[in-house]
């Protein structure tokens, strides 16, 4: 059975935005202008009340009931009542049941006297422990990039929407104790690109099911106008964290416009001798995701319009590589969060990134018929494997050498990447680990990791995952979707470091969704040979698990796919490819 979190993102009703010509009330000089969203919307009721107020809360449990969304001047059934005192205020906690991008929509019935308003304070969060603090404090809420804390005039008789912001929990309060506040109805608007789940993933295992079902759903909520890293924060085009996110549009999706449009964003915005958002591997991953994109889509219309300006990147990175070989970056030298204040570990990472982006540039460059660029990379890349560098003991930059090809895949997972399980792992270079794992041969690690680790989330109240996880912070933790009791730690408002301290720690990042695209590439065993998937290998990698069966798109449509262990411990495949894609077995 789908999971709910599934049927949420891929059960949306079609709505068709209006373009200038459907709307000919328009000024001609206006029409010309207008502009449709790429997003449609969906209302969500509330499916439970969390907390109400010791005093001045009536007929809270009445929001649960279905409502038309209108306001009426006969109610058909009596409206939560919010009637505060001097010394407390009367407020209520919703759960809409699954972490959303969006707004929320409060609905007020007539009152006796309509010049008298009626002001609320209305808290988003992520948590339910975030829907209940105030901002600053040592837990560190704030209202960075949405705001989440804020008090608004409801209408009389009318709707007003609040937000945007990423939430699951919205807490309302009466701030006046002099008037009381009614409301005929409390709905969540989520806002998210209606397309369909093209890829899918099923396999014996529900608890991995479940983690593919979510990851792919981080990832569409954070499609929005752009692709965005978080739908609470940030609410901004990161490169680094859209490669994460792109592997797992081209295995959910498929073609989107999404990504083109966030990679030309931030190039238009970025000098090829500056480094995008500031980052110098964040340039590197541009160039990445480029030839990921290219294998996956086919377009050369689109990849031809980047050559410039990758040839002048890649000609700047190669003056960051010093004669012996080492890689000499500047800017903000950043892999993930837990390796950044290890110099060494970072080093690690971006030598071996410095690596893998001249093989990849070099490939572009060649295609695109460049083969002065295209030699200088070849060059350069040789000239970085002259350079060992010192070993941290870090996993996400041994991780990132063994795919760069500088290390042995199965020296490096014996060595680092298996010691003490899935601890050292982030929720970002995570994808890295499992994708080394992958290359050692050794996926039932890879398997593990993703139950123990991403699945420690859901145990956990998740609906997405997070910008940040530490195995730790599970101990003697409450969950996200309660109250915290006395003597328990708060796993969202108590932990978290560098820029997501406390309730900024983001609970839906793409960059966390790693393990969707994981599965589809490897338990599947879709890889590309040829742009455009004309032509790709599918080698089963079952590990530990006795079937699996899926989707992956491609641009003449899905490649069918059902794996199954026999009896004698073997594998047989029914693949099922569109015309124009060939399959290798082998």
């Amino acid at each position: 059975m789908l999971s709910k979190t599934f049927l949420i993102a891929g059960l949306l009703c079609a709505v068709t935005n209006l373009g200038a010509n459907s709307l000919p009330g328009l000024p001609r000089e206006v029409a010309a202008k207008a502009q449709s969203s790429p997003l449609s919307t969906k209302i969500l009721p509330p499916m439970r009340i969390v907390w109400q107020s010791d005093k001045g809360v009536k007929n809270a449990e009445n929001l649960l009931q279905p409502k038309a969304g209108q306001a009426v001047l006969s109610e058909p059934v009596p409206p939560l009542i919010l009637q505060s005192s001097s010394n407390e205020l009367a407020g209520v906690l919703i759960d809409f049941g699954v972490q959303i991008s969006g707004y929320v929509e409060l609905i007020t019935p007539m009152t006796p006297d309509q010049t008298k308003m009626r002001r609320v304070r209305v808290r988003f969060g992520e948590s339910v422990s975030e829907a209940m603090s105030d901002v600053g404090g040592t837990q560190n809420a704030g209202n960075d990039h949405a705001m989440r804390d804020q008090e608004v005039t409801l209408p009389w008789l009318g709707k007003k929407m609040v937000g945007p912001s990423g939430f699951r929990f919205v807490r309302i309060d009466n701030i006046d104790p002099e008037l009381p506040v009614q409301l005929s109805d409390v709905r969540a608007v989520l806002q998210i690109r209606d397309v369909p789940y093209i890829g899918t993933f099923r396999c014996d295992d529900e608890r991995l099911n479940r983690i593919w079902d979510v990851g792919a759903y981080t990832v569409h909520l954070n499609m929005q106008e752009y692709l965005w890293d978080g739908v609470k924060r940030d609410r901004l085009v990161w490169l680094g964290d859209m490669h994460p996110e792109v592997s797992t549009i081209n295995a959910v999706f498929g073609f989107n416009e999404v990504v083109p449009e966030s990679l030309d964003l931030i190039r238009n915005v970025t000098k090829s001798t500056e480094w995008m958002n500031g980052i110098s591997s964040y340039s590197m991953w541009w160039v990445i995701i480029h030839e990921d994109w290219y294998l996956h889509h086919g377009n050369r219309a689109y990849l031809e319009a980047q050559q410039d300006y990758m040839r002048a990147l890649l000609r700047h990175l190669t003056t960051f590589v010093e004669d012996n070989g080492k890689e000499k970056l500047d800017g903000m030298r950043f892999l993930d969060w837990p390796t950044y204040e290890n110099k060494t570990a970072v080093h690690e990472g971006l030598q071996a990134m410095m690596l893998w982006t001249m093989e990849s540039g070099g490939r572009l460059m060649k295609i695109l018929g460049d083969t002065e660029t295209a030699k200088l990379c070849s060059d350069t890349a040789a000239k970085l494997r002259k350079h060992n560098p010192e070993t941290s003991g870090r996993k996400s930059p041994a991780a990132l050498l063994a795919l760069a090809g500088a290390r042995d895949a199965k020296e490096v997972s014996n060595a680092v990447l298996k010691q003490d399980g899935p601890k050292d792992i982030s929720t970002f270079y995570g994808f890295y680990v499992l994708q080394a794992l992958a290359k050692s041969g050794d996926y039932d690690t890879a398997l593990d990791f993703i139950s123990t680790y991403w699945g420690a989330m859901l145990d956990f109240g998740a609906t997405t995952f997070w910008e940040d996880f530490d195995l730790a912070w599970t101990d003697n933790a409450a969950r996200i979707d309660e109250l915290v009791p006395a003597g328990k730690k708060d796993i969202h408002g108590d932990y978290g470091a560098h820029c997501y301290i406390g309730f900024r720690h983001s609970l839906c990042h793409g960059w966390a969704a790693g393990p969707t695209a994981w599965m589809s590439q490897h338990v599947l065993g879709v890889q590309p040979l040829e742009p455009g998937l004309k032509k790709v290998r599918i080698v089963p990698n079952l590990g530990r698990l006795q079937w699996a069966e899926g989707t992956y798109p491609t641009p003449n449509g899905p490649i069918q796919i059902r794996h199954e262990r026999r009896e004698n411990g073997t594998v047989k495949s029914t693949i099922k490819a569109p015309r124009g894609v060939t399959v290798v077995q082998k």
